[in-house]
């Protein structure tokens, strides 16, 4: 057994999934931008990540608080994953979900974060830490994140509580998927609402799925299980005769041109539906918002069935030290320190300690948000523009219902290589 750090030991060598990961970015490339340009005693941070938290409006803020030069390298969900996995030097902080932690752990990929050094760890909810935010709610299949934060003696991931973890929590959602209601009528959120609508004949050619592996096969497998064309035992973990059967009805339905395409960003899935490509697909918050904020009539489904639940992940490359990992710290508290969870709460996003955001949202921006109120007065988003009208209710209600109401968690099965060479097939055929 090798050691990648000196916080763990290796136990899955890189070489066995390469080959896989390499495939993550075959469709996909990173869109980086131009590095801001500053005094050159300044310390730069590479933070590595996708559209949903890399947002200009962030990197100025982060950069005029702490004094430090930030470089956003934003991409699609899977190329980002396939190069943190491949190339740790090549970035300070990755932000992505939780879902890229077993594999980015095992590969020696990332080094654990000193709780001691997280100056609200004391602040952040239950949900991060038990994965639950009230009594009744329900844990949800798969990779729920407290049962991978907390590094044990051992090396592994585990449930029980220690100083060091492999992820800042921080931003996290539920999601589910969109649809226009001027094509598709609208549903009672847990009531009609359900995932089953991504495979219903009814909007065959207009159907847009995340090409991401660990998260549009989740969506699928919830669409199947509520159509009854595929049940299973356990939907975060997949067999392989499960796979097969999942698989086989999905490339029938793709050969028939069921599916319009497979996003692979935030912005991708936006144009989808502006451009009437689809009216319904699997969506991420922010996408919704920014539609709406268009005049673009797109609901987001509480779905019966419940939601797939993520959570942010912010991690610390192996190979950084120094000052930029001094740097990296400082990053990590000022995304905890309030100005951020009430940006990005705009976006429909929660933050890990709401309460320090809440000062700094309105209280009719923390009763929508937060609460499940309807809104008292019109609402803008991140953009600027009008997001929610005034007297609407954001769909699934408020934090904690939300939160109860989760049927997965974004996952690597135990079977990750054979769903990534089923994912490939379904995707090519």
């Amino acid at each position: 057994m090798s050691t990648g750090n000196n916080n763990k030991p290796i136990d899955v060598p890189k070489r066995k999934s390469v080959k896989a990961l390499a495939a993550l970015g075959a469709s996909v490339c990173i869109a980086g931008k131009a590095p801001f340009v500053f005094a050159r005693n300044k310390t730069t941070l590479r933070v590595l990540g996708t559209h949903v938290t890399l947002q200009e409006e962030i990197r100025q803020q982060a950069m005029a608080d702490l004094g430090i030069n930030i470089e956003f390298q934003p991409g699609g969900s899977a190329a980002v994953l396939q190069k943190a996995f491949m190339a740790p030097q090549s970035f300070d902080l990755y932000e992505q979900w939780s879902n890229s932690i077993n594999v980015l752990w095992r590969s020696g990929s990332i080094q654990s974060i000193d709780k001691k050094q997280l100056r609200y760890w004391d602040e952040i909810n239950d949900l991060s830490k038990t994965g639950k935010l009230t009594p009744q709610a329900k844990l949800g299949a798969g990779d729920a994140p407290y049962k991978i934060l907390h590094v044990q003696a051992n090396g592994q991931l585990g449930t029980e509580h220690t100083d060091n973890i492999s992820f800042l929590p921080y931003v996290h959602n539920v999601d589910s998927f969109g649809y226009n209601t001027d094509v598709v009528a609208k549903g009672i959120p847990y009531e009609t609402e359900s995932w089953g609508w991504l495979l219903d004949e009814a909007y065959a050619g207009k159907v847009g799925i995340v090409n991401e592996p660990t998260i549009g096969l989740f969506d699928l497998i919830l669409a199947a299980q509520a159509k009854g064309l595929v049940q299973f035992d356990d939907i975060g973990a997949l067999s392989r005769v499960e796979l097969d059967a999942l698989f086989k009805v999905l490339i029938a339905k793709k050969k028939t041109g069921h599916f319009s395409g497979f996003w692979n960003s935030v912005p991708e899935s936006v144009d989808f539906m502006a451009n009437k490509r689809v009216v319904i697909e699997s969506m991420f918050s922010p996408a919704v918002a920014a539609l709406n904020g268009m005049n673009i009539p797109v609901t987001y489904a509480a779905p019966k069935e419940g939601y797939r639940g993520w959570h942010g992940v912010m991690c610390l490359s192996a190979a950084t030290e120094g000052k930029r990992k001094d740097a990296a710290y400082d990053y990590m508290n000022w995304w905890l320190s309030g100005w951020p969870g009430a940006f990005i709460a705009r976006q429909g996003y929660y933050i890990s300690n709401p309460q320090r955001s809440k000062s700094q949202l309105s209280t009719a921006e923390w009763d929508y948000w937060y609460q499940g109120k309807a809104a008292a007065e019109d609402l803008r988003g991140t953009d600027g523009k009008v997001s929610v009208q005034q007297g609407e209710v954001r769909t699934g209600g408020s934090y904690d219902k939300r939160f109860s109401n989760v049927a997965v968690w974004n996952t690597v099965m135990p079977n990750y290589d054979y769903s990534l060479q089923k994912w490939y097939e379904f995707i090519s055929s």
